[in-house]
């Protein structure tokens, strides 16, 4: 061989190699699954629900929102009790979520299956997920159970 016959050929590996490397550019790694989904009801008109929604979704929940104007007939068709309300619901799993609930938190009852029918935050407590800004509160997060009894989950 001549280095003029091995040039053409070099040329043509190159082709070859530049085919193969787009043609592997091509195939994508599967995506990696969706967090659990979350079924929000909230006011069309309030803003702190979106930011909520956000900070569900950062933590990687898929959240389907649904606006509504009677957001406390689903609160109490979800068996939600009246002193824990706040101003949007939600369902994820076999538990309804009351209010702006730490997502972490959220995690941590679908991962352990505690015995209760959802946890709240209620209110609507400046500090908690979707209520940031300055003079954060100190808060609670209630848990209940089917029978409506409650207790505190968490400390924020």
């Amino acid at each position: 061989m001549t280095p003029t016959s091995i040039i053409p050929r070099l040329g043509a590996a190159a082709g070859v190699a530049a085919v193969l490397l787009a043609a592997t550019a091509l195939v994508r790694a599967p995506a990696a699954p969706a967090g659990p989904t979350v079924t929000v009801y909230k006011s069309p008109t309030c803003g702190c629900c979106g930011k909520w929604i956000a900070h569900l979704q950062a933590a990687g929940f898929t959240v389907v929102a649904h606006d509504t104007d009677d957001v406390s007939g689903m609160r109490n068709s979800l068996g939600v009790p009246f002193r824990l309300a706040s101003c949007h619901t939600a369902r994820v799993g076999n538990y309804v979520i009351e209010g702006h609930v730490p997502a972490d938190l959220i995690t941590k009852i679908l991962t352990e299956h505690p015995a209760i029918a959802g946890l709240a935050v209620p209110g609507m407590v400046t500090g908690s997920p979707g209520m940031e800004g300055p003079g954060a509160q100190p808060y609670a997060v209630v848990a209940w159970d089917r029978a409506g009894k409650t207790s505190v989950y968490a400390h924020r």
